[in-house]
C-alpha cells in the first residue's frame, strides 16, 4: 500500500494582492442583459378563472378545500379538526392568522400548540405528538395550481412539513397568474426570503416500481382553508 500527501504549491508573489484588486474594480451590481419575458407576461387567466383553476389542479394531486369565509373560516377549521378526530393542531401564535385562530378558539376539545419557542424545545413533540399543523400563505398560483408559503421565525417551514396534516389558509383574492407575476408583483427580487414554499398537494413519493406513496417525506394531507 503506498501513501502519498497532497504538496500545497506557494502562491506567486504579488498574486492574492492582484486579485483581491481585481474583485475591488468589478462593479456590484453585474449588467442583466435586456431579456424579453413577453411569453411570461402574456401567460395570465381571467379573475375569476385563477381559483377554479388553482383548484381542480390542486384537487387533481389529492388536495382537499374547506370553502369557507372571512368571517367564518376559524369557525370551520375548528369544525374539521373534531371531524377527523385532531386532537392536537400547532400553529405560529405571532402571525395574524394564528391570533385570529387562538381568539376563537374553545378550551375543550382539540389543544392549539403554539410555534413560540426554540425547535430543540419543541422537536420531540412537533415530530412524536402533533397531529396537525396550520400556516397562513402567500397567495396561489393559477398557472401551476399551487399554494405560495413565505417561512419567518413566527411561522416556521416545519409547521408545514412535519405534521401528517397540514391546514393552509388561502385568501384566493390573492392568486397570481404565474410565478412570473408572483415575483413581480411582490418584489421578490428586493425581499426574497431564506426560502419560499410552493405547495401543490400532500407529500408523495414513488419507488423504481412506480407505487405512489403519500406522506413519506411531509405530510399526508393538505386541507387548503379557502377564502371565497
Amino acid at each position: 500500500m503506498s501513501l502519498w500527501r497532497k504538496k500545497a504549491f506557494p502562491m506567486p508573489e504579488g498574486a492574492r494582492e492582484r486579485i483581491l484588486e481585481r474583485l475591488r474594480r468589478t462593479p456590484a451590481a453585474a449588467t442583466v442583459a435586456n431579456l424579453d419575458f413577453g411569453v411570461m407576461e402574456r401567460k395570465v387567466h381571467p379573475p375569476s378563472e385563477r381559483y377554479p383553476r388553482l383548484k381542480k389542479m390542486m384537487e387533481a394531486v389529492h388536495a382537499e378545500f374547506l370553502e369557507t369565509t372571512e368571517a367564518e373560516w376559524p369557525r370551520t377549521v375548528r369544525a374539521f379538526v373534531e371531524s377527523q378526530g385532531v386532537k392536537n393542531l400547532a400553529y405560529g401564535p405571532a402571525t395574524a392568522g394564528g391570533a385570529r385562530l387562538s381568539e376563537s378558539w374553545p378550551q375543550s376539545g382539540a389543544r392549539l400548540v403554539p410555534y413560540d419557542r426554540p425547535i430543540e424545545t419543541l422537536k420531540r413533540e412537533l415530530f412524536e405528538e402533533i397531529d396537525a399543523g396550520f400556516t397562513t400563505t402567500l397567495g396561489g398560483i393559477a398557472e401551476t395550481g399551487s399554494l405560495i408559503l413565505w417561512p419567518t421565525p413566527e411561522e416556521p417551514r416545519l409547521l408545514s412539513l412535519v405534521p401528517p396534516v397540514h391546514l393552509a389558509l388561502l385568501d384566493t383574492r390573492r392568486i397570481y397568474d404565474s410565478f412570473w407575476h408572483v415575483m413581480r408583483s411582490e418584489g421578490w427580487a428586493t425581499r426574497m426570503p431564506p426560502n419560499a414554499l410552493l405547495i401543490s398537494g400532500p407529500s408523495k413519493t414513488a419507488d423504481i416500481e412506480q407505487t405512489l406513496a403519500y406522506g413519506v417525506h411531509g405530510p399526508k394531507r393538505l386541507v387548503v382553508v379557502a377564502l371565497t
